[in-house]
């Protein structure tokens, strides 16, 4: 989430590159040509908080196990990678492509394999091991037509609700235990008003939105027909759509004024300061609060009310360019993103939980601990909002529709608009 996922701290000029971890020799000698071939330009969104520390983290394995080469940091910084996304086209459009990118694991990966823009990675997986290393699950999800074009170094969980038990005690709510349903949750909204809460929920731009419809959806439709909404099977015009959309309207009633100005962070402090009860956003938030040295006892966390026995995944992966610089650095860089060693480094700090089985709980924080205990147990379902479940035409489409929403309050207008995305873009 990703989960890639930061504040919002550059625009989209922040793309320089920043050279660290130089290292190794080349066989080329010791021109400018030479330093230039050892490069490995990695383009990420991770530029700050638990996702750069996750970064750092690759970095210095990468500085061990690959001598030869020196990593070169691309990071665009924005939230769910906004920004990032939009300098990666155009790089990849004018036919200068980084040696790798980051990318959601899942349908988001189709529009650069249609365009012809990553390879197949297939055989790095026989080569590293990784076909055995993955659970089985997971690469199914990330094969399309028997070729799998992305390594993935995390697994994130999106509908994780994360609250302030001091705000919830004022208004006698107990929150060790998530409401069972989506109204139980809007009742103890209605306790927190009561209470002096201004905006129990506390909710940011964009994704954010995204990512609570989609909560809500999961929660009212249950989990095969909220898949279906992704593969064109359960119909987006049903009856249950319409009261599933109802009621993120009336979430949409308790939260704050500044939703459409500020990024998650901001949205996690309004929880932490004690002005809002709960926010609603991936468990790369857990990563956020070590970095912020948050004591665990100052917050909690659940799945989103009525989504209990469901971890909606979603995944961040790293692809081999077509025709990207320096072919041979980026492998090396895609085996360690695939190691023990290097998920380990990544997934301890940045708040996801390894993509490999053979990981030990024991070596992660307590969130991850739990978060890898419902990966092993719960139905999976995909995200759209990261990638998983959809194309990025089909998301861009989306967030425009919910962006619209956020002033309209209109729901037939916001449900007809979800269903064409997903049928037109």
């Amino acid at each position: 989430m990703r989960g890639g996922l930061s504040r919002t701290v550059a625009v989209l000029s922040a793309a320089g590159l920043l050279a660290v971890s130089a290292c190794g020799n080349s066989d080329d000698g010791g021109s400018g040509d030479s330093a230039a071939s050892k490069d490995v330009t990695v383009f990420t969104w991770w530029a700050d908080g638990g996702e750069k520390a996750g970064l750092d983290g690759l970095v210095s394995t990468f500085g061990t196990e690959c001598k030869d080469f020196k990593f070169v940091n691309s990071a665009v910084a924005g939230g769910a990678g906004a920004n990032a996304k939009q300098v990666l086209a155009n790089d990849l459009s004018s036919g200068n492509p980084p040696s790798t990118f980051q990318a959601h694991a899942g349908a988001e990966l189709g529009d650069y394999i249609k365009a012809g823009q990553v390879d197949d990675v297939s055989g790095l997986y026989k080569e590293f091991g990784l076909d055995k290393a993955f659970p089985q699950s997971l690469i199914d999800n990330l094969t399309v037509d028997g070729k799998i074009y992305s390594i993935p170094a995390n697994v994130h969980r999106a509908n994780v609700v994360w609250a302030n038990p001091a705000v919830l005690k004022k208004a006698n709510i107990d929150g060790t235990t998530a409401p069972a349903t989506v109204d139980a949750w809007i009742a103890d909204m209605d306790k927190l008003k009561a209470a002096g809460v201004k905006a129990p929920l506390a909710i940011s731009k964009g994704f954010a939105q995204e990512m609570l419809v989609e909560a809500v959806l999961l929660a009212e439709l249950g989990a095969d027909k909220f898949t279906g909404l992704w593969k064109n099977e359960t119909d987006w015009a049903g009856a249950d759509v319409t009261a599933a959309l109802d009621k993120y309207k009336k979430l949409l009633s308790y939260t704050n004024s500044d939703r459409e100005a500020i990024d998650w962070p901001d949205a996690l402090g309004y929880v932490n300061k004690g002005q809002a009860g709960y926010t609603l956003m991936g468990d790369w938030v857990a990563a956020q609060q070590l970095a912020d040295k948050v004591p665990d006892s100052a917050y909690t966390y659940w799945p989103a009310p009525g989504t209990a026995g469901n971890f909606q995944y979603l995944a961040d992966s790293f692809t081999q360019p077509t025709g990207g610089k320096n072919p041979d650095g980026a492998k090396c860089w895609l085996k360690v993103v695939g190691s023990a060693e290097g998920q380990k480094a990544f997934n301890t700090k940045k708040g996801s939980i390894p993509a490999r089985s053979d990981a030990q709980p024991s070596d992660y924080p307590k969130y991850q601990q739990a978060a890898m205990a419902d990966w092993a147990k719960d139905k999976i379902v995909p995200s759209c909002a990261h990638g998983a479940a959809c194309s990025l035409g089909q998301n861009n489409d989306i967030l425009s529709a919910i962006s619209q929403f956020s002033g309209s309050q209109d729901v037939a207008k916001l449900q007809s608009a979800l269903g064409a995305a997903m049928k037109t873009s």
